[in-house]
């Protein structure tokens, strides 16, 4: 076994959470090292005030991306639209369709990002699912908002399958696009350095591979199984959130060239790759989006259907797993943090994939705002 994963097994302290963990089920955890304060008051950490909606209706929603002027783009994984919704809120109004997005069980049209010269290129980069294989576009956003045009492809040959697409983008305080990618629902694909699946992949906003990637090419880190969720704290620590198979959901600190194990190792379980600072049991997690804000991480979660707060330390976690809003809105896709620091959250009731599914309120879905207090 790892010395990285024997080290997180002999110190991880492990935190039952009584309002939703069976006595057959394995509690979340949180592996603190390195001196972190494991007892750190809850008390000083920040709460989520009672979410706000701003808006409702949507079809199978999926990434979000923020404009400079605080209105957001919202994708919608099956019908291949792109949205416009206000910063106040209000109506989500149609912007255009992607071309060329090919749906499955979990593929479609899936994160968004915006380029930080948005206000000049109007570019826009999306996760795609599509044959032969996946792929990142960069899209031109129409002046008015009425269109939307693919005008180059950054990357392909990203394997597409029914499952296990990945497909979360981030732009990066180092000015280029992270990229979660699923295994293909085949595991190998993970630990091949041939394959762009089971990766976390870093490219520049041109498409070209930045000269530090460890690799020579896209590949960041490998071993992950369906990353879901890409975030980064102040000081540029990388987390990201993974779907475990039936034990361990992770989250992880991401290092260049690293290994994280899989299909060989899941969660604390195994004896390859780095050990996550998080582990949730997927009744409670199958995590979704990903976002930093006032000390934690904040990961939406399709079956166990709630946001959960991840206090962190820098590359260490600092506190228990803290859940909130259990059940009340059902699946949560994509946490980000608004332009004004409160965090936006999209629900996942309507899209068809059935892996933790849950029938559709009426209204769903939706996109709320919570303000952090």
């Amino acid at each position: 076994m790892s010395i990285t994963r024997w080290a997180a097994i002999g110190v991880s302290a492990v935190f039952a959470l009584a309002a939703c963990t069976s006595p057959s089920e394995p509690t979340p955890s949180y592996s603190p090292s390195g001196g972190t304060d494991a007892g750190q008051d809850a008390a000083v950490l920040a709460s989520p005030g009672e979410p706000v909606e701003l808006t409702n209706g949507l079809d199978s929603p999926w990434g979000l991306a923020f404009l400079p002027d605080g209105s957001a783009l919202v994708s919608s994984r099956l019908s291949g639209e792109i949205r416009r919704l206000p910063a106040e809120g209000g109506e989500a109004e149609l912007v255009g369709v992607v071309p060329d997005v090919e749906t499955s069980a979990e593929g479609g049209l899936l994160g968004l990002a915006t380029s930080p010269d948005f206000g000049t290129d109007r570019t826009v980069f999306a996760y795609v699912s599509a044959s032969p294989t996946n792929r990142v576009v960069a899209l031109r956003i129409g002046e008015d908002f009425e269109s939307v045009t693919e005008e180059r492809i950054l990357l392909e040959g990203i394997e597409t399958a029914d499952r296990h697409h990945g497909g979360r983008l981030r732009i990066g305080p180092d000015g280029h696009l992270w990229i979660g990618t699923g295994d293909a629902f085949e595991p190998e694909n993970a630990a091949d350095e041939d394959s762009l699946n089971g990766k976390i992949l870093r490219i520049a906003l041109d498409g070209s591979i930045p000269e530090d990637n460890p690799s020579g090419t896209a590949i960041y880190s490998s071993g992950h199984r369906n990353v879901q969720g890409i975030t980064f704290g102040p000081d540029g620590t990388v987390y990201a959130s993974e779907l475990g198979h039936r034990t361990w959901d992770e989250v992880n600190v991401l290092g260049a060239g690293l290994d994280y194990g899989w299909p060989e190792s899941e969660g604390i379980a195994g004896d390859t790759g780095e050990p996550p600072i998080f582990t949730i049991h997927p009744d409670q997690a199958s995590p979704s989006g990903l976002a930093y804000a006032e000390g934690s991480l904040w990961m939406g979660a399709l079956g166990g259907q709630r946001l959960w707060q991840l206090p962190v330390d820098g590359a260490q976690a600092a506190g228990d797993p803290i859940e909130h809003f259990v059940g009340e809105y059902g699946r949560i896709r994509t946490v980000e943090v608004a332009p004004d620091g409160s965090l936006w959250i999209v629900t996942s009731n309507t899209d068809r994939a059935t892996w933790g599914g849950t029938e559709p309120r009426t209204g769903d879905d939706r996109i709320l705002r919570i303000e952090l207090n």
